[in-house]
């Protein structure tokens, strides 16, 4: 935990610093929207490997970076790029292929994973699976268990009610708390000491903010102290919570920060169709991320008017008049 008034830093600095090969990492957002992009194409710049990734319901971000070979395994409800790819296409390759193993839970369930980390309690309950092969099917084999101690010697539990009778649930499902080394997240506003604000749906990033033993935040604009402490109310990361702040305006982009930008479907049919195939992709990755040297002048390529297309209306927060086929 750093308690420094500064933490303002590029984020090539905080993904060196934060992110080493073999880390247990957790990014924010939810399918095409907020998620951390900039950081996950530094992550990709740097070509960490052996990650074990963590999301709630993510899409592009999971994608992208199991497609550059940076994680060998995924815990995860839902990945997803909506109409542009109801599976996200490298991590089915990647899964079909055996190069990726999963383990996938509910989402409300991965939201109680995470809750119980932020609380520090080790596992939390729910009646979401029963009944379901969720409960039954398990992604980690248990000499996988047996060999990685940062994993739980089992993926969930079923029990007896410890309360039946006062009560009419038989049973309850016990998963476990996630403590990664570090979370992700992408912002609309943040100071520089660390106080963050999220406009419009939080998704399961407080919780995530909160589990994890570092804490990186990007976000679109950074604000004096004042600002944010004007209406406490609205905040919802705590700055004691977090290692490193980052200035990305444009930091989700393809996919979308409510009442900045859109997603962006130029981008993310492009994406689609180079992922479809192996020799595009390596094509994609080579072209399109790793010979960018930062944030940006990858946003430095984008056509203008393309930028202009996806920038959100003032009173609904999204961009009117978006073609989105």
């Amino acid at each position: 935990m750093n308690l420094d008034a500064n933490k303002l830093m590029p984020i090539s600095e905080a993904v060196d610093r934060f992110v080493p090969d073999g880390a247990h990492i957790s990014i924010g957002g939810f399918t095409i929207n907020r998620n951390p992009m900039a950081a996950v194409y530094e992550i990709i710049r740097q070509k960490k490997r052996h990650l074990h990734l963590y999301a709630h319901s993510n899409g592009q971000g999971v994608d992208e970076l199991i497609g550059a070979g940076c994680v060998d395994r995924l815990e995860i409800a839902y990945g997803g790029n909506g109409r542009f790819a109801s599976t996200c296409i490298r991590f089915r390759k990647a899964v079909e292929s055996g190069r990726l193993a999963v383990e996938d839970y509910s989402n409300y369930q991965m939201t109680l994973r995470f809750m119980a980390g932020a609380m520090g309690v080790p596992f939390l309950p729910t009646r979401s699976s029963l009944g379901s092969d969720i409960a039954n099917r398990w992604g980690f084999s248990t000499t996988l268990r047996r060999e990685e101690p940062r994993l739980p010697d089992r993926k969930l539990v079923i029990q007896d009610n410890p309360f039946e009778g006062w009560c009419d649930t038989e049973k309850v499902v016990l998963v476990p708390a996630i403590n990664p080394d570090v979370t992700i997240i992408h912002l609309q506003a943040a100071d520089r000491q660390g106080t963050g604000r999220i406009t419009g749906l939080p998704f399961a990033d407080v919780e995530q903010a909160k589990a994890a033993k570092r804490l990186i935040v990007t976000c679109e604009t950074l604000v004096e102290d004042d600002l944010l402490r004007g209406a406490p109310e609205r905040n919802q990361i705590p700055f004691f919570c977090v290692d490193a702040v980052v200035h990305l305006p444009m930091g989700a982009w393809p996919t979308a920060c409510y009442r900045h930008y859109d997603y962006d479907p130029s981008r993310l049919h492009h994406y689609r169709q180079a992922a479809l195939d192996d020799g595009r992709y390596r094509d994609y990755l080579e072209t399109e991320v790793l010979s960018t040297g930062s944030h940006e002048e990858m946003i430095g390529r984008i056509d203008p008017a393309q930028l202009e297309k996806i920038k959100a209306d003032e009173r609904t927060g999204y961009a009117v008049g978006l073609d989105r086929r």
